[in-house]
């Protein structure tokens, strides 16, 4: 079955439903339902311009779920330069193409008057303290916008019939019954500090849905996958290994329990030609406080999240590793 294109929310919720309802009732008459559980819906939220990372996310999805939405909007309200929306891409035949592949039912590509019909919504989330972080720091405003809009898009996907306010019920190997929520939604940890706030939020703010982190997914030479790099030359690819580097730089020191010693980690990405370092931290994996008592002298111990972020050319990146 081919991926299909909706683009308003009611379409989206009376397919959607339907598909839910159809598949639940056929649950187990099909071998491809084996590990599928019934009644369960899963999110795959993205902006477009899908790269095999985002195939990943899709396809954990569709093993997951009876049903599979990704939704592809590129979000007006986290651009903080017009400039930088305009330009960023918008493949709509590719991204259908690569989500037909990985077997998602349903791509939701509304339009901006869809999403927004007053304009701007006057009432929005908030990031809160997490959301002046890191990239928050250096896009004002980013956060704010990005759970605003994943807020709706989890409102707009939600199960039907309170589908995700019940649990759908399997048995384990040992023949005892686990339940599991309905609905999920599926995320990168690329994009760590919006992993960690989407987390928050479905917290704080009681929403009925699982969110679930997919490890970041690099090309062989160790990039991290993003939709910004077919923006890079081949002299900035190159350039913009550095940051990978430095990542499993502090890995290995993590492992082997040494100091992290990050002073250093930030040298050898200034060392690199046309790469210019906005932060390179080591913080806590759930407040994102810096952790400092493990970054220079000491034995690193626990666990920790490094982040880096930096413009290569024209490009800025992105990438974290867990530590510990």
């Amino acid at each position: 079955m081919s991926t299909v294109l909706v683009t308003t929310i009611a379409e989206l919720r009376e397919k959607s439903g339907a598909l839910l309802r159809l598949r639940a009732a056929q649950h187990g008459q099909d071998s491809q339902d084996a590990g599928r559980q019934p009644g369960t819906l899963g999110l795959v939220p993205t902006m477009g311009a899908l790269h095999h990372g985002h195939a990943t996310l899709a396809r954990t999805a569709v093993a997951e779920n009876s049903v599979v939405v990704a939704s592809v909007f590129v979000n007006p309200l986290q651009f903080g330069d017009a400039s930088d929306l305009a330009r960023y891409p918008r493949t709509t035949d590719e991204d259908l193409a690569l989500l037909s592949e990985a077997g998602v039912d349903f791509m939701f590509a509304p339009t901006v008057q869809e999403m927004y019909p007053d304009g701007e919504p006057m009432v929005r989330v908030t990031a809160g303290a997490m959301g002046n972080l890191y990239e928050g720091a250096s896009r004002p405003g980013h956060f704010d916008g990005a759970l605003t809009v994943v807020a709706k898009l989890l409102h707009t996907a939600m199960p039907e019939g309170g589908l995700a306010h019940q649990a759908a019920a399997s048995e384990d190997l040992l023949g005892d019954v686990v339940f599991r929520p309905a609905y999920r939604a599926y995320f990168g940890q690329k994009d760590a500090q919006q992993l960690t706030l989407v987390r928050k939020m479905v917290a704080d703010l009681n929403f009925p849905v699982d969110i679930v982190a997919v490890p970041t997914v690099r090309d062989e030479d160790g990039l991290a996958l993003s939709s910004r790099n077919r923006f890079l030359s081949a002299q900035e690819r190159e350039s913009a290994l550095v940051l990978s580097r430095a990542l499993r730089l502090l890995k290995s020191r993590a492992d082997a329990h040494e100091p992290l010693d990050i002073a250093s980690a930030q040298a050898l990405v200034d060392s690199a030609p046309g790469v210019e370092l906005d932060y390179l931290e080591v913080v806590d994996p759930l407040t994102l406080e810096i952790r400092a008592e493990n970054c220079q002298d000491t034995p690193f111990t626990g666990e920790a999240l490094v982040l880096v972020a930096a413009k290569v050319g024209p490009v800025r990146l992105i990438d974290n590793i867990p530590l510990g």
